[in-house]
This record gives structure tokens, sequence and C-alpha cells, in this order.
């Protein structure tokens, strides 16, 4: 039986179809000189534009210590930067994506890793993560979010899409409710927004204040 398709662009089908880590990261590394123009361009991709004004409306302190998780270029950094924060650091799972966003200059540590799995970094350490594009189809489960709120900082701040269609799908509207009857977060704000305005794709927006220990 093939894979169900998802998208019409076979670029986009390509990444959201991915049974596993290799076929992901290869059509990433494939893709990712190309990638801004494509998403921006061709898919009219809004997303980071949304992100970056969810985070600036509940984080105030411009000095905070952000992760841009699943950076991919840099989209979002930018729009970051563009807000006045300068505390950036980046991670994604593609060492090609991270070359392009290293070119940028916008952040301060570049870091390769699987959202998926147990990342090396210690508890409580940034002040807020952004994740855009992260959680969709043939990407991150909903396990995803653990990590991310295992390195907030207790009262940090988690900005973060999750692509419509995978928010019904695949479990994440139940695991982000269990994540707050659980008191492991607070909901602050949780919206739909454009996504990829020419593919007519849009996404949940959600923001969420990690819980005092």
């Amino acid at each position: 039986m093939g894979k169900t398709k998802i998208s019409d662009n076979k670029t986009l089908d390509r990444v959201y179809t991915a049974t596993n880590y290799q076929e992901l990261m290869s059509a990433y590394g494939d893709w990712a000189k190309q990638y801004e123009n494509d998403t921006v361009g061709a898919f009219g991709y809004v997303a980071h534009i949304a992100t970056a004004k969810a985070l600036t409306d509940v984080v105030d302190d411009k000095d905070s210590l952000i992760l841009d998780a699943g950076c991919g270029t840099g989209l979002v950094g930018e729009q970051l930067v563009e807000h006045g924060y300068t505390n950036l650091e980046a991670l994604d799972y593609s060492a090609e994506m991270l070359k392009e966003a290293e070119g940028k200059n916008i952040y301060s540590r570049h870091i390769q890793a699987d959202l998926s799995k147990p990342l090396d970094i210690p508890n409580n350490k940034y002040d807020a993560i952004v994740c855009t594009g992260t959680f969709t189809y043939g990407h991150v489960t909903p396990d995803g979010f653990d990590e991310l709120v295992r390195i907030t900082k207790p009262g940090g701040t988690i900005c973060f899409t999750v692509r419509e269609g995978a928010y019904e799908d695949h479990g994440y509207g139940e695991r982000l409710e269990k994540l707050e009857s659980d008191n492991i977060w607070k909901l602050l704000n949780k919206f739909d927004t454009d996504y990829l305005k020419e593919e007519n794709v849009s996404c949940k927006m959600c923001v969420y204040r990690v819980c005092a220990e």
C-alpha cells in the first residue's frame, strides 16, 4: 500500500510523507538551498511571522535566552531579531538547514539534534522556545512537547505551531490538554492562523507558560 498523499505539491508531499528520519533528512538536505524561495515565495509561508508576533505578546525581555527549535534556515530567528530579541540559539536535525541558518549570523549557537529524542541540553535552560513548522505530518510527534518543557525554565514560554489536519489526526490536541490538566503548563493563547497561504493551509498557534516546579 502506497503512502497517503498530504499535499499536491511534490516537495511538500515528500517531507510530509517521510516514514523515517533518514527520508526526512534526505528531503530537507536536498531542499535546503531552495527552501526559502519555495516556502515563502511559492507556497506563501507566513507562520514564522505569526510565531514571532505571538512571542512578543507575552515575552517583554529582549535579552531572554530563546531557542529556535526546528529552526530550518532561520526564518523565525530573523523575525525575532526584527522584534529586538538579541539572545538566540538554533536547533535543527538537518545539517544542511543549520548551515543556511548559520550564514545569517543571528544565532549564538547552532545545535544539530533530533527533537523526537532526548536532547543533550540541561533542564530549565531557556527563557522561551519557539518551534514553527515542526509539529506536522512526518515530523515530530506530540511526545516532543515533553523535551521542550524540560529544557524551559519554570515560568518560561513555549510558542509553537501545529499544522491543520495533523492537529486532529495525530493526537496533538489531546496531548496539549493532558499537559495542561497535569499542571505542566498553562495556556496563554491559541488561535488559527495562516501557514502556507498559497496552499490554503492553516495551523494552530499555541502559546504556553511552563508551570513552576
